[in-house]
């Protein structure tokens, strides 16, 4: 019963996403507010937790061999790319965007505004995210908008990361700082 589940689960996933490669395996909420927003997914992936399509011009891409840990969240406003052979560990939040806006008083209708799909992205501050191949990103880390992992880089668990991250680096800490070189 568990086997047909997973199969059914993963079955309901590719039809919402735009494209999924051979050999991937999606055991995911897909949240695409907007029909004309794609989701692609390469071969040979893993992918759990959750991803999430804002507009109509939301993209997240995933290239070959990439796992996604449970719990993590992908929101995407514009653009998420993730290159071949990432690992993105359990609980991490990767958001290309703000999710609202600075001023109290413009926040007040928020729940109202999402509820019934009516919500101004366009008023949100987002930048693209890409974080490269061979990068690892550890457990409870948060990617922030306009934010480009290195390639080989790995982010230590629970970091925050605020600004790029160049190649075969090591960072860690909030806001993450580089830490060493990776050879």
């Amino acid at each position: 019963m568990i086997k047909f589940f997973k199969i059914l689960l993963s079955f309901y996933n590719k039809l919402v996403i735009t494209s999924v490669g051979f050999n991937s395996d999606l055991f995911c909420r897909i949240d695409k507010r907007n029909k004309k927003s794609s989701i692609n997914v390469g071969n040979d992936c893993l992918i759990n937790g959750r991803l999430v399509c804002e507009t109509e011009i939301s993209s997240i891409d995933i290239s070959n061999n990439v796992f996604i840990g449970g719990a993590t969240i992908l929101d995407c406003k514009d653009s998420i790319v993730i290159h071949e052979n990432v690992l993105i560990s359990y609980q991490c939040l990767i958001f290309d965007h703000d999710s609202h806006e600075n001023i109290s008083a413009n926040r007040i209708n928020d729940t109202y505004l999402f509820r019934n799909h009516l919500y101004d992205w366009d008023k949100i501050p987002s930048k693209p995210i890409i974080i490269k191949k061979n990068s690892w990103i550890g457990a409870r880390s948060i990617i922030t908008k306009g934010v480009t992992i290195g390639e080989g880089a790995i982010v230590a668990a629970g970091s925050v990361v605020t600004k790029d991250v160049d190649n075969y680096t090591l960072v860690a800490g909030n806001p993450a700082v580089f830490k060493k070189k990776l050879y």
